[in-house]
């Protein structure tokens, strides 16, 4: 239950600081806002600033930012909706970026112990797979598989599984860089101990570590961050392509659940505050990818529609109805209303089928 507790403040807490982006550089922009909350539902306590009421309410879900013409039209000249079309991007892409910032910071912090990483390097040939003379060498180090580029332990043989039987490889053998391509590796499916598919393809991993200093923490963090938004990225194509389906899928009500049960499951305190910073990280970074796509009601789709609003203004000059806009985001917002719940009640129910 602690672990619980725990993770539904993360979670709040992250998204309470993506509104602190909106709040930050609404204020930074000039643009009036007129509340800033963390937390949701009933004010635990106020205080009114010289033209900004601040506040923290009893359900640590979240937060909000409200300026002044966000939702409707204002006369006020410093109101949202009154402010150049550049402005308005940098307010509704700053939730994103400070999603991501946090993220990044927290990967930063982890890795701030550590004297060095793991990296994949090729282990040698599985005999029977006739892969001897596919063009790998002992020791080769994986820097790109099949065309992605591998920026942390685990990517080579992620991208492996993932790939054809025709493949390109980049690698660093003895300080130099090699390619590879077209390399012919036939695969065979088989399920691991855990029920997940795996492309065994005679190639065998090793591991070494590398030591590292200040720098190379930081561009490791850097790395991770970039990679966590490859994976999201991956995850919505695998969505819709059908490689995965909405069972696959969790929600706030999942996330927590998955939080509280890799904290509890930690041998160590050191461990379980080390795994719940990570995924809080991972989080983050998915946050910010998901906000920012071109979906309405999303900060990705208001983004979108002040740039068709610009190009419909040069081509014809005239402006979109903002009542039309308004209907496309409430229709956007009651769809992901509808996907949440389901999403929700399918954790629920994975919850009781335990």
């Amino acid at each position: 239950m602690l672990y619980i507790i725990i993770a539904v403040l993360i979670f709040g807490l992250l998204v309470a600081t993506h509104e602190l982006g909106h709040f930050a550089a609404a204020k930074a922009l000039g643009v009036k806002v007129n509340e800033f909350s963390v937390g949701m539902g009933p004010a635990l306590f106020k205080r009114q600033g010289e033209e900004t009421l601040y506040s923290l309410r009893a359900l640590p879900i979240g937060g909000f930012c409200a300026m002044e013409g966000e939702d409707d039209d204002s006369a006020d000249p410093r109101s949202f909706g009154r402010a150049s079309w550049w402005r308005k991007v940098i307010i509704l892409c700053a939730g994103a970026f400070m999603n991501f910032v946090t993220g990044l910071i927290i990967i930063a912090i982890l890795y701030a112990p550590a004297a060095g990483f793991r990296v994949e390097v090729y282990g040698g040939p599985i005999e029977s797979y006739g892969t001897e003379n596919c063009g790998l060498l002992a020791g080769d180090r994986f820097l790109s598989v099949d065309g992605h580029k591998v920026l942390v332990y685990g990517n080579a043989r992620f991208y492996l599984d993932r790939a054809g039987e025709t493949l390109d490889f980049v690698v660093e053998r003895d300080g130099r860089r090699v390619v590879l391509e077209n390399v012919h590796l036939p695969y065979q499916e088989r399920v691991d101990e855990n029920g997940n598919f795996t492309r065994l393809r005679g190639l065998s991993m090793a591991v070494t570590a590398e030591p590292t200093n200040f720098f190379g923490k930081l561009l490791y963090a850097w790395n991770t961050a970039i990679d966590f938004v490859r994976t999201v990225w991956i995850s919505l194509g695998d969505l819709v392509t059908g490689a995965v389906g909405l069972r696959d899928l969790s929600g706030p009500v999942g996330i927590v659940d998955m939080m509280g049960e890799v904290g509890s499951q930690s041998p160590t305190l050191f461990d379980a505050a080390w795994n719940l910073g990570y995924l809080a990280a991972l989080i983050a970074v998915n946050l910010a990818v998901m906000n920012l796509l071109p979906l309405p009601a999303l900060d990705g789709g208001r983004v979108f529609f002040l740039l068709l609003n610009g190009l419909f203004y040069g081509l014809f000059r005239k402006k979109i109805d903002s009542r039309y806009e308004g209907y496309v985001h409430l229709v956007g917002l009651a769809a992901l209303m509808c996907l949440m719940l389901m999403v929700t009640l399918s954790d629920v129910g994975k919850l009781f089928g335990r």
